[in-house]
């Protein structure tokens, strides 16, 4: 298998005895998946993340109520389902570790038209009643778990404004934003769907980290992948909302709402107050981001669009009190509309030791980006043995 992999010749000087290092860019639950079957399989893996915490689309938010106590909330994906093998025992082996559970509560839909409860359905793409899995005690909980296995360090809050390619011993050399070398490495994983997008400049006014010159076979799938844009409402409630007869919603007919979960019903989360999750439409959302652009929002703009959703969300009948916490927050590129790499399961130039890897890749959600980062781990170890 591995005899088929043409590797870059100044990759193949390198000594059998030396471990391969490979930079995983990206800490959610592919760049996650990816690092950790590294690891576990002796190559040293540095991960690097732009933000506080592991997690990305499955990251949790904390923030704090008026009585100064904490409030959690799992504001991207609130739960998944497997129906692989391949990932499904990636999920038990989880569940036997302690940081994924069962969450098992019904769902409905609402007609936002006639204004009726429609009944217990089962969540799109929940059609053959697989389970419903949250990490715990957040859903950040399994990425956080996979960064801090042994073999893998993680620096977060790192950037990477560079991938440049050296013709040397150890080819890729990584630099942030201040334009610090990050170190030098055998093979790069990207797990960030921007890393070659013109999104990239749009958000920081900076070129793409990655020159698509030195990948011409992946520029085409990389170069513009359609994202939907959605906007997450987080509420907190005194008393429970009695009047809704499930703990997650579909919204039937809706312009501004798409779904809502009761975040405060997953296993091994607090019980002082119920919060929900409210996502809106990609269609409210684009409407609000073509008059505001990619720009950070202002407070004025976030409450507006709060009050907005938990508008509609009253107007179904079923909120019977106000919420004692609210805020919005923009979820701008992250849910991808279109699967690159269905087939593969990641991009991989086997003559640079680069892997591209993430649901925008299999499928959007969580159960392709595990997919993705096993596939993208997989090309990488062939082409360690080759070393």
């Amino acid at each position: 298998m591995s005899g088929s992999i043409l590797i870059s010749p100044a990759i193949r000087r390198r000594s059998v005895s030396v471990a391969m290092k490979v930079a995983v860019i990206g800490s959610g639950i592919s760049g996650a998946v990816c690092a950790s079957t590294l690891a576990r399989n002796g190559v040293s893996v540095t991960i690097f993340d732009s933000g506080r915490g592991p997690g990305g689309r499955t990251s949790q938010r904390r923030e704090v109520g008026e009585d100064g106590k904490e409030l959690t909330f799992d504001h991207g994906a609130p739960f998944f389902s497997v129906t692989n093998s391949d990932a499904m025992a990636l999920v038990h082996e989880w569940e036997s570790r302690g940081f994924v559970s069962q969450w098992k509560q019904v769902f409905g839909s609402f007609d936002c038209a006639s204004n009726k409860f429609l009944g217990i359905m089962q969540q799109e793409g929940d059609a053959n009643n697989n389970n419903k899995y949250v990490g715990v005690p957040g859903m950040n909980s399994i990425s956080k778990a996979l960064c801090n296995q042994s073999g893998v360090e993680s620096m977060f809050g790192t950037g990477i404004a560079k991938l440049e390619w050296l013709e040397e011993e150890i080819p890729w050399l990584l630099t942030d934003s201040k334009g610090q070398n990050l170190g030098r490495f055998d093979g790069v994983v990207a797990s960030d769907k921007n890393i070659a997008s013109p999104r990239f400049t749009q958000l920081t006014g900076l070129p793409p980290p990655l020159d698509l010159n030195l990948v011409p076979e992946l520029a085409t799938k990389l170069q513009d992948i359609p994202v939907l844009p959605c906007f997450s409402l987080m509420l907190a409630f005194k008393e429970p909302l009695s009047l809704i007869p499930a703990k997650g919603l579909s919204f039937k007919n809706s312009e501004i709402l798409s779904w809502a979960h009761c975040d405060s019903t997953k296993p091994g989360r607090s019980t002082d107050s119920e919060r929900w999750i409210l996502h809106s439409t990609p269609g409210y959302a684009s409407s609000v981001i073509a008059k505001t652009g990619l720009q950070k929002l202002s407070s004025e703009t976030l409450d507006k669009i709060s009050e907005e959703m938990f508008k509609e969300f009253q107007c179904s009948g079923l909120v019977s009190s106000l919420p004692f916490f609210m805020k919005a927050h923009r979820w701008g590129s992250a849910f991808p509309a279109k699967s690159i790499a269905v087939e593969e399961r990641c991009l991989w130039d086997r003559n640079r030791n680069l892997a591209i890897c993430g649901d925008f890749c299999v499928s959007p959600n969580v159960q392709g980006a595990i997919l993705s980062g096993l596939a993208a781990a997989s090309k990488l170890l062939q082409a360690s043995s080759c070393l």
